[in-house]
């Protein structure tokens, strides 16, 4: 419409020009033309026509408005007025053309986050699934109720110990054809809290995604990395694809799969991306390097794969942090211990059933609080009780009743301090331990053994120290 009207202006902005109607022409100039001659009934028939004609354009005008106003259609016998409004379409046109064309070609998320190799997702989980195991373990567990009020009238009354089986579940990945599972450790073995005492499982069987279910045993764990290695008596079983956690990009897109909140809902599969890496986290007083992503991870996905676009597990799934502070609350915190770092732990516990090279000093110890310090009159520090017999602490002098105050010139109160620093060492390293004794401060150096269990006392029980003659690594 804005075409038609165009046509209309230009018609009637002739400048200072005189029509002739004679011969239908205009003239410029000072002189005006000869007047023409009367013509009364001409006249009016043309007027008449004219009314008419303009009344047909008017009806036929309002027509072609009403229906582009509710049809959105468009004359296309219209053509712009001039060359410039002409280009000025065709750029619209071009404008429209390409956006519409960015929009259609724009990868998703899934594209973009993925490796070139990178293979099709329900392939992935086809592939994984069968590697993929539920795990149930049988716990016995020991409570003390502890009474500080009875109504009857006692203080401090103790109940007996009262003794339960509890079941707890979670996830692992099959490594080998012959049935090495690997999986988290407290998915099989429980810490002691002052509520409770429960340790290893009692039982542990294993739930493979055809629905068939072996009973397990429990090779070796190391609770300081998370990490536990089980052993079904059959063979024929799928193992997992391994890469190598070292490749991961933050951003990359990575898939977990695993038993949320029970076996009810086995192979449960979510995605996200890694969000950091290398992210340094406090455990149950142990520090540990994990990957963070922000797949979603709950209770019972613990020990599953992992997964990078390729189909490869490059992370056991270990834990999610999850807080409420006021009307705020977090999520999408999930971490995953990095295959690469899960390796050498895992070859040791089959190999050794221990981890290689742990520095360990040879005591238990209780922690000397403010508290105690004050009643007692000692330092705070960190009071030895036993020490086991062949260790590096009974070779370095340490007496029970020392209290630990110092390591290598740098003071500590707590075992897990204690711990901290001497987990910078290997077996075989030399430190220097500041020691309380008798009212007076004494250096004794000390060259750390070997850790061959888990808890700082020496075990009763015999430990295999040198592997069999061929070294097993699932990973090879």
């Amino acid at each position: 419409m804005s075409d038609m009207f165009n046509d209309y202006n230009n018609d009637y902005n002739q400048g200072d020009k005189y029509y002739n109607e004679e011969n239908y022409s205009y003239y410029s100039g000072d002189m005006p033309p000869k007047k023409p001659k009367k013509h009364t009934a001409l006249k009016v028939i043309a007027v008449f026509l004219s009314a008419a004609v303009g009344c047909a354009g008017g009806i036929q005008l309002y027509r072609f408005m009403d229906n582009s106003r509710f049809t959105g259609e468009e004359n296309s016998e219209k053509k712009p007025s001039s060359q410039v409004e002409e280009v000025m379409n065709t750029k619209n046109n071009d404008k429209v053309s390409s956006e519409s064309s960015s929009s259609e070609n724009l990868p998703g998320l899934f594209e973009i986050a993925s490796r070139s190799d990178a293979k099709y997702l329900p392939d992935i989980v086809d592939e994984i699934m069968p590697s993929v195991v539920g795990i149930s373990s049988l716990f016995e567990i020991e409570t003390v109720v502890n009474n500080s009020f009875n109504p009857w009238g006692s203080w401090g009354f103790q109940s007996e110990p009262q003794t339960r089986e509890g079941v707890g579940t979670g996830t692992g990945i099959v490594m080998t054809e012959d049935g090495y599972i690997v999986t988290n450790a407290h998915v099989i073995y429980m810490q002691d809290t002052d509520e409770y005492t429960a340790g290893e499982a009692k039982e542990v069987s294993v739930l493979f995604s055809n629905e068939e279910e072996y009973d397990a045993k429990i090779v070796a764990f190391d609770i300081e990395t998370d990490l536990a290695v089980l052993k079904v008596d059959a063979s024929g079983f799928t193992p997992a694809t391994f890469g190598n956690s070292d490749e991961l990009r933050v951003g990359e897109l990575v898939i977990a799969v695993g038993n949320p909140l029970g076996f009810d809902f086995f192979g449960s599969v979510t995605s996200g991306i890694v969000s950091a890496l290398d992210r340094e986290i406090s455990i149950n007083d142990r520090k540990m390097t994990l990957l963070q992503t922000d797949a979603a991870i709950n209770e019972g996905n613990s020990g599953g794969p992992l997964l990078n676009s390729c189909g490869q597990v490059i992370g056991i799934n270990s834990a999610k942090l999850s807080a409420s502070y006021g009307s705020v609350s977090i999520e999408g915190l999930g971490f995953a211990i990095p295959i690469n770092n899960a390796k050498e732990i895992i070859d040791d516990l089959i190999n050794y059933k221990y981890v290689k090279g742990r520095p360990q000093i040879g005591i238990s110890a209780v922690d000397i609080t403010d508290v105690h310090s004050s009643y007692l009159g000692l330092p705070m520090g960190i009071y030895v009780r036993t020490i086991a017999e062949g260790s590096a602490a009974e070779a370095a002098g340490i007496k029970v009743g020392d209290i630990i105050i110092g390591i290598n010139d740098e003071a500590v109160t707590t075992m897990d301090e204690l711990n901290s620093i001497k987990n910078k060492f290997k077996a075989g390293d030399s430190i220097t331990l500041k020691v309380h004794r008798e009212g007076e401060d004494i250096d004794i150096p000390i060259v750390l053994h070997e850790a061959v269990n888990e808890m700082e006392e020496e075990t009763t029980e015999e430990t295999t120290t040198e592997p069999a003659e061929e070294s097993f690594n699932p990973f090879r």
